[in-house]
């Protein structure tokens, strides 16, 4: 049974929304006997790119506090080509959704303008003393949605 997308229109549109992007250089140690980059790897470049998107956006120490923390909700990764070690990769980040507590963050691994994977996943602002979610600040809502052009 196929799982339906959130690569949507159509993959070019949906890469058309992104306006941030690393580069990543794949390591030996990410592939595989086959030459292939391993599955798991595809997680730890979409924790890399972000890292980087909040720092471009200046919301590291709004979302890694004392007393609040981003982690990670649910994850997931859609492979749709395979990645080997000399790949020029390129991977794109971008806020599909803010809501109350939590955002709805969107990769691509794009290798020669080709998507060659997506990925989605929920973060979500706990406080540290309490263990439970909590509110986004608003300021950092409103700096989000300025950067992605969205609405909140």
């Amino acid at each position: 049974m196929r799982k339906p997308t959130f690569i949507q229109p159509d993959k070019q549109s949906w890469l058309e929304q992104f306006h941030f992007s690393i580069p990543i250089r794949i390591r030996y140690c990410e592939t595989d006997m086959l030459g292939h980059v391993n599955n798991v790897s595809y997680f730890m470049y979409f924790e890399q790119g972000r890292i980087e998107y909040f720092e471009h956006i200046g919301l590291t120490t709004d979302l890694f506090g004392d007393d609040q923390v981003s982690v990670v909700a649910d994850l997931e990764c859609q492979y749709l080509a395979q990645l080997y070690l000399r790949d020029a990769l390129k991977l794109h980040v971008r806020v599909a959704s803010i809501g109350r507590s939590s955002l709805d963050v969107e990769y691509a691994v794009v290798v020669d303008n080709q998507l060659k994977a997506a990925g989605r996943g929920a973060i979500v602002l706990i406080d540290t003393k309490s263990g439970k979610s909590t509110r986004i600040p608003e300021e950092v809502r409103e700096r989000i949605a300025a950067f992605e052009g969205i609405e909140i």
